[in-house]
């Protein structure tokens, strides 16, 4: 699979990767990273994993607003949400890894549009693409 890129950004992390300070080379967004208490941490920052969720969440929702409009799913609401859980833990097999969870509301739909516009989302959705076959990705639909 070939992407053609049509917009690149670039973010330099320093100090100790999960404490220390992450942010946009540009100087636009700039993070103090703190392990999760729950990983042994002190929690006073953000982690990669907040930054995920918050982002799969943002590109998530905006890939249902396209392909509802692109392929005449139907209209997403002004008041739809979703709400991405992201978790870490150890590996059966050694390492690290990831689950989603993404909880999506579609206030007003009926529910034959949204579960579609919901199926769609994920075949535009260049974050559900990258962890597609890679992590556990659950998808709730309120």
């Amino acid at each position: 699979m070939s992407v053609d890129v049509k917009y690149w950004t670039e973010a330099k992390a320093t100090g100790g990767g999960r404490n220390g300070v992450s942010g946009l080379t540009n100087g636009q967004l700039t993070v103090t990273m703190a392990s999760p208490k729950e990983l042994g941490g002190s929690g006073l920052g953000h982690n990669p994993e907040e930054l995920f969720a918050t982002g799969y969440a943002a590109c998530y929702l905006g890939a249902m607003r396209f392909a509802a409009g692109s392929e005449k799913l139907g209209s997403v609401p002004d008041n739809a949400t979703v709400t991405a859980q992201v978790g870490i833990g150890p590996r059966s097999d050694g390492g690290f890894g990831l689950k989603v969870k993404l909880s999506v509301s579609l206030p007003g739909l009926d529910r034959a549009a949204a579960e579609k516009i919901v199926e769609r989302g994920h075949f535009i959705c260049p974050y559900s693409n990258a962890t597609h076959g890679n992590i556990e990705v659950e998808t709730v639909l309120a």
